[in-house]
């Protein structure tokens, strides 16, 4: 199920959909035109799951759930079918790794950090079934033993973008397996291979297993296709990392059926940069959080808060820095910095930093751009925008700068978007670094770091604002799919009793 790609020995695998146990060829195509973002080879229309395949997936989903053969599989076992999924993974990695590059334009030598988490997310939603995820017992007033069940609501469905595509995948269909819940993915228009390529070996290992066919699907296209998805009553949990547009249309149509919903919707993230700040370390942290993933990623920089004493100093450092990336083929290990995802957010990138710019802003870069094709974007810092038209969030390597007299000013500026989930404090005193990080608005506030990584794999992933609704986490995302159930014996009194 795979042919042969053009740039070297990289299989891409054929953009194919799994519905009820079947793989085959979706029949509809999108009007989006796929392309190579490094060397601008085209690489296709996008595929589109039809009508039929999509009511098909949901007949079989339900199916699944109503007859209790996924759910019913006792927790033990569901864990080492989990276990057996990431073990089968773990040797994908670097294939997936290539192929997230390819699709994405950010360097192999992140993609292959991130995607660690595809066989990880599989082993780690195996050991909370075992620790008890699922399953909670207390004691009662009267001293009787009170069980809280956590049961799936019923079919589920995961939507992820084409920026981290297979992780983002792994973690959400892991949860949801764990959950015990019947599981349709529909991955971007604009990445479908390594999203692709993992749902075979998610399906292999299943069916090896003895998983029954419709327990995971796998549908692609576009908004027609998610929207009939979130749309439709027999979904009972969406779990959707995406944009703010998005996000408020299935907020919509899962408030018709009181859909289950979990949203991360991105963020215009603060870096605070203390006035005592190692000036070294404050130029490095803005650097790495406005390049890493090329920008394109929910948790990169979107506002850089300075103090106005050391505001030139700290950019002069960052242009350095930045002057010094190297820029080329994503492919390529030594690249650190590679094009951006497809053409038309190239352009959206350009408008978003000349709308800044007649704001009375003043646009900054230094990184050196290869010439010939490719959509590459020199990472570009953005100073004098009244933070009033600074609001949203580019999903780019493009920040605003805004500079502050006093800490008081630095959270206000930190806190002046509408959005609230990521934000970081930078300062050598570590613990007015932590009283202003407390200040902030926000889900996850870093002091002193700038990883891609949480805080602790075991602490909720929060999102504040516009930047969604709901939790996830290694065990917040596993309970998004599942309803509490309380059971005991009372063993009290009736009111009205004799």
């Amino acid at each position: 199920m795979s042919d042969a790609f053009s740039r070297g020995d990289l299989r891409r695998p054929a953009v194919e959909q799994l519905v009820d146990g079947v793989w085959s060829m979706p029949t509809d195509t999108l009007q989006v035109d796929l392309c190579d973002p490094y060397t601008g080879e085209a690489l296709g229309a996008a595929a589109a799951s039809d009508d039929e395949a999509v009511e098909a997936a949901l007949a079989a989903a339900d199916r699944v759930h109503h007859t209790g053969v996924w759910s019913s599989v006792p927790v033990e076992r569901r864990a080492e079918i989990l276990e057996a999924i990431g073990a089968a993974l773990e040797a994908e990695v670097p294939h997936l790794a290539a192929l997230e590059s390819v699709a994405t334009g950010v360097p192999i030598s992140q993609t292959s950090i991130v995607g660690v988490i595809v066989p990880g997310a599989f082993h780690l939603a195996a050991g909370m079934l075992r620790n008890g995820v699922l399953l909670e017992n207390t004691v009662g007033e009267h001293g009787n033993n009170v069980e809280v069940h956590r049961l799936p609501l019923g079919p589920s469905l995961s939507l992820v973008p084409w920026n981290a595509p297979a992780p983002m995948a792994a973690h959400k269909i892991a949860s949801s397996l764990a959950a015990g819940a019947p599981s349709i993915l529909k991955p971007s228009e604009y990445a479908p291979w390594g999203t692709t390529a993992l749902a075979m070996v998610i399906d292999r290992v299943l069916t090896e297993q003895g998983a029954p066919a419709g327990t995971f699907q796998l549908l692609q296209g576009g908004a027609k296709v998610g929207g009939a998805l979130v749309n439709d009553p027999r979904i009972r949990a969406v779990s959707f990392t995406g944009g703010l547009q998005a996000g408020r249309a299935i907020a919509a149509a899962c408030a018709t059926n009181f859909t289950a919903l979990q949203l991360e919707l991105g963020g215009n993230n603060p870096l605070v940069i203390m006035p005592d700040a190692d000036l070294d370390v404050a130029a490095r942290s803005a650097a790495d959080l406005l390049t890493t993933l090329n920008g394109q990623w929910c948790r990169a920089l979107g506002r850089l808060v300075l103090p106005e004493h050391i505001a030139d100093e700290v950019i002069t450092r960052i242009g350095a820095r930045l002057s010094d990336l190297r820029v080329g083929d994503p492919l390529d290990a030594a690249t650190e910095f590679g094009p951006i995802v497809h053409a038309g957010h190239l352009a959206s990138l350009h408008e978003g930093i000349e709308e800044r710019v007649a704001a009375g802003g003043r646009a900054f870069s230094t990184t050196e751009l290869p010439t010939g094709p490719g959509n590459f974007l020199a990472p570009t810092l953005v100073r004098d925008v009244p933070s009033e038209a600074a609001i949203h969030e580019l999903f780019g390597p493009v920040a605003t700068v805004h500079t502050y007299s006093d800490v008081e000013q630095a959270v206000e500026l930190a806190n002046g978007t509408p959005f609230g989930l990521e934000g970081y404090v930078v300062g050598t005193d570590t613990e007015a670094a932590l009283a202003v990080a407390r200040r902030v608005r926000a889900g996850e506030v870093k002091v002193n770091g700038s990883t891609i990584m949480s805080l602790h794999l075991m602490t909720p992933r929060p999102a504040w604002g516009l930047s969604g609704m709901g939790e996830e986490g290694t065990v917040e995302t596993i309970r998004i799919f599942t309803g509490a159930r309380v059971v005991g014996v009372e063993g009290g009194f009736a009111l009205h009793g004799r």
